[in-house]
């Protein structure tokens, strides 16, 4: 159906690989566990929005391109390197903990605003999603439909929604304690510092990366 072949397999292979965690995973569960299930929920939109942007590019072939081409691969990895460090450095410098956040009404919806695009960010810049897509999809897409880009569409939203559910029901699981420690400002602190410090090892990792 569509060029796609055994989406029932592709589903499931899917789910595994979205449940084992990754650097999508820590992002979100930072989100949840240190500003609520809602930021959790938008961080979560923006990751998976991502996931539709390196559709995209696999549709169109440009994922191809980084793939082969040196040069594209190293200027993407290391943007979402220094984009991540950027973002743990944040953290450890912040002089306002995440909870202390959560008492400015005014902040909340610009916060939110920048969780969503710090996940697409974080997410878009990571090439080794690109390279991924391209060896998981055309396992599943038949042979004469691999010039057509509907079904990399098709699979990439599959994806997607998979992704958002599972990452929804994770940032609602994890805001149960997050609701608990609101109130903790010493935990708040802590969890500012450790969270600067696993975005900043999670950059180096992506500027360590090989093709």
């Amino acid at each position: 159906m569509f060029g796609i072949d055994n989406f029932m397999a592709f589903a499931i292979t899917a789910v595994f690989f979205i449940m084992t965690p990754g650097i999508d995973t820590i992002f979100v569960l930072n989100k949840s566990i240190t500003q609520g299930a809602k930021s959790g929920i938008y961080a979560t939109l923006g990751v998976n929005s991502g996931i539709l942007v390196h559709t995209v590019f696999a549709a169109l072939g440009l994922s191809i391109i980084i793939a082969k081409s040196a040069l594209a691969f190293s200027a993407i990895k290391y943007a979402g390197a220094i984009y991540l460090i950027y973002l743990g450095a944040t953290k450890l410098l912040t002089k306002k903990h995440s909870f202390d956040n959560l008492e400015i009404k005014s902040s909340v919806i610009e916060s939110r605003k920048k969780n969503y695009l710090s996940g697409v960010f974080t997410n878009v810049l990571n090439p080794k999603v690109a390279l991924f897509f391209m060896a998981f999809f055309p396992q599943f897409i038949r042979p004469e439909a691999m010039e057509s880009p509907l079904p990399f569409i098709l699979l990439g939203v599959s994806y997607a929604l998979i992704g958002l559910l599972w990452f929804t029901i994770l940032s609602l699981f994890t805001s149960i304690f997050s609701e608990k420690l609101m109130n903790n400002h010493l935990f708040s602190k802590w969890m500012d510092k450790v969270s600067g410090l696993i975005f900043i090892l999670m950059g180096i990792k992506i500027a360590l990366t090989k093709r």
